[in-house]
């Protein structure tokens, strides 16, 4: 995959975000939160390992996230990611701040 190569001028801070919304659902490996991003963007996001498990990285280290081994669908060891607590608290404070910035760029531009 793509490190969202598909929308280079994607808001930065985004990923976490969508990797704590993705999480919110349940605990989930690496690629699967891949491709679940993909899949609910409908194939216009697509994340790089090279971006994914780094950020996963330190998500872990701020707490957000804890991390079990496990076994996936396919019969493949993997590690599986769930939120803590204070994951989602982070994430409602993150998706209310991007909700915050989203009505405001759509007030700027119904109004130029």
């Amino acid at each position: 995959m793509g490190e969202l190569s598909s929308n280079p001028d994607l808001l930065p801070g985004t990923l976490y975000m969508m990797i704590l919304r993705t999480l919110n659902q349940g605990p989930l490996h690496g690629y699967g939160i891949a491709k679940r991003i993909h899949e609910w963007s409908n194939g216009d996001l697509a994340i790089e390992d090279g971006s994914l498990y780094p950020a996963l990285n330190r998500m872990l280290h701020k707490g957000w996230l804890d991390a079990d081994w496990g076994v996936t669908e396919t019969n493949r060891k993997a590690r599986f990611y769930r939120l803590t607590v204070e994951g989602k608290k982070q994430l409602e404070a993150e998706s209310s701040a991007f909700n915050k910035m989203v009505n405001a760029i759509q007030l700027v531009m119904r109004t130029s």
